[in-house]
């Protein structure tokens, strides 16, 4: 079995740990590999490389920058295939989706190699004459990256794009599950001619490595997704530093009675079990009119048992396993939930094949909004069906939940649609569409208790950067601003 090793100043090195772990394919329980498991020091190591190779990266023109990144760009379209099969094999999800979170990777860095010859700053009118008024964009410093198993390729790059065009350099830490995705990725950037030191790569425990990089004083922003709880910890310990969270949802299709129930039922699907509902923005509450409630049902139940669980490599296979044990007993629990909960069980709510962790797409319906599995995110194949009168009773259930990160509704009348993307409390709002499917050059973030930041398009420049006010003054003179202004009008 291959073992692989830390990415520490442009060189692959062991842990000082001495210690492995190993990752596992979901769909078999068999080891892909062993990684290291990083510590302390491994961390401070590569706060020291980053720190010494920060002065020079930051004065490297961005279009320059931004050449390494369009390079790793097409090196990762070259490897899409071999990478696909990687994110599958580690993480699961079905290959066409697989290949979809490469291509995620592709776009992200080619969109950001072209943002090195913008980083726009603005320019604005002085109110006192011979000055000039402008900002511009300055890197952070270093930044710690901590990202999730379920796009183990797209979300790093979601990440290290827009910090590296920005002048930062890197301590990533990847999620223990997908450690080995992470490796890939960062020897496509090592290929595409990133400078020694640029980027660091830890892999090992959240409670060594995350919370080291976490704490650390020199690191000067964080960049975490995942879970709510693990966000709260960011906030209580990363001290005064840029924090940017990603945290999860409880996302919601609204249908009305005038949709097109079978382009509904389409995004439904997608949206509840692609990637095994292992998604942010999957979608786990249907919240449709009582009008058609029965018929949707109906439809619902015959697709979902069409629908065929296996190894994400099988082009038949369209639900892949869970990411590991927990993921499994965490989701039959929110079954077992269900039920007490009088919730009606329609399909599903069983475990699959023993070799791997597979999970029965799942089906409730007369679920209440305030029941624990229309508030809490299951974070697997499960979707619950809420009948609601009118399109205000829609958003007020919809609303009803602590998260708030993608949304959408399904009807053919444009004054529902307005409504929806006026009042519905989230980051994200698709018309006929489900709640999946982001584009790299747009913002991607929520409200609420989903977090605190936008990633992706100019949103990502404005998270990995800081902007910098400047003034010139070329009368020759003091000017006080609001003071000469003043003393001017009383003359």
């Amino acid at each position: 079995m291959e073992e692989y090793k830390l990415f520490i100043d442009g060189k692959w090195v062991n842990s000082s740990s001495n210690e492995t772990f190993l990752s596992l394919d979901p769909s078999n329980k068999k080891p892909i590999g062993k990684f290291q498991k990083g510590n302390e020091k491994d961390v401070e190591k590569a706060v020291q490389a980053a720190e010494r190779s920060l002065e020079e990266w930051k004065n490297t023109p961005a279009p320059k920058r931004g050449e390494i990144l369009l390079e790793a760009s097409y090196l990762l379209k070259k490897n899409k295939q071999r990478l696909a099969e990687l994110v599958t094999q580690e993480m699961g999800k079905v290959i066409k989706e697989a290949k979809g979170d490469v291509q995620e990777a592709i776009d992200t860095f080619e969109y950001f190699s072209g943002e090195g010859r913008r980083l726009f700053g603005r320019t604005t009118p002085s109110e006192l004459r011979n000055k000039f008024c402008m900002t511009t964009r300055i890197p952070i410093g270093i930044v710690g990256l901590i990202t999730p198993w379920n796009f183990p390729t797209a979300i790093p790059a979601w990440k290290l794009a827009p910090s590296l065009i920005c002048g930062n350099t890197v301590v990533f830490k990847p999620a223990s599950d997908t450690p080995l995705c992470a490796i890939e990725v960062i020897k496509i950037l090592e290929e595409a001619g990133i400078p020694n030191g640029v980027v660091n790569l830890i892999t090992g425990p959240a409670d060594k490595v995350g919370t080291t990089i976490i704490k650390h004083k020199k690191i000067r922003a964080i960049s975490f997704t995942g879970s709510r709880a693990t966000g709260e910890f960011v906030l209580k310990n990363a001290g005064i530093k840029k924090v940017g969270l990603e945290l999860g949802g409880k996302n919601a299709i609204i249908i009305m009675d005038d949709a097109d129930l079978n382009l509904a039922l389409e995004g439904v699907i997608w949206g509840g079990f692609g990637t095994t509902g292992q998604r942010c923005t999957a979608a786990s509450r249907v919240i449709i009119h009582e009008k058609v409630k029965k018929q949707f049902e109906k439809m619902f139940v015959e697709k979902t048992k069409k629908l065929k669980l296996g190894n994400g490599l099988d082009s038949k296979t369209d639900v892949g396993p869970l990411i590991n044990e927990n993921a499994l007993k965490k989701v039959h629990s929110y079954t077992e939930i269900g039920k007490k909960e009088k919730a009606k069980l329609l399909i599903g709510g069983n475990l699959g094949n023993s070799k791997g962790y597979f999970y029965q797409p799942t089906i409730f319906t007369d679920v209440k909004p305030n029941m624990r599995i229309a508030q809490e995110e299951i974070f697997g194949p499960t979707i619950c069906l809420i009948s609601v009168k009118n399109l205000n009773e829609a958003i007020k259930v919809c609303n009803s939940v602590s998260y708030g990160l993608s949304s959408s509704i399904y009807t053919n009348n444009i004054s529902n649609a307005f409504n929806a993307i006026k009042d519905i409390e989230s980051g994200i709002t698709y018309i006929n569409s489900s709640t999946i499917g982001a584009e790299v050059h747009l913002p991607f973030g929520g409200v609420k208790e989903t977090g605190s930041f936008r990633e992706a398009g100019w949103s990502g420049i404005e998270e990995f950067s800081e902007e910098k006010t400047i003034y010139v003054d070329y009368s020759g003179k003091l000017q006080k601003a609001q003071i000469d202004s003043v003393e001017s009008k009383k003359k």
